[in-house]
């Protein structure tokens, strides 16, 4: 579930080890560019921090941010049917 908090969509995401992590941030990555937009992320062994904002609207949540992450939702799901 996406947070807004601090002017940012926020999520946590949880996933079995490292591969599966970053196998998750390179599809994500695939939708950013994709979207022609870009989240502020970390990345710790199996757990991904992604904050969403728009930088060209003054660092707030716009339709670009929910578009993204409703994206990224679809990523992870795929994730938990496995």
């Amino acid at each position: 579930m996406w947070n807004e908090t601090d002017n940012s969509l926020q999520r946590t995401f949880q996933f079995k080890d490292f591969s599966q992590a970053w196998a998750f941030m390179t599809e994500v990555a695939i939708q950013a560019e994709k979207h022609n937009h870009h989240p502020n992320w970390s990345n710790v062994y199996n757990t991904v921090e992604i904050k969403l904002n728009t930088h060209d609207a003054g660092d707030v949540v716009t339709e670009k941010d929910r578009k993204l992450a409703k994206a990224i939702d679809a990523v992870f799901s795929r994730y938990q049917e496995g």
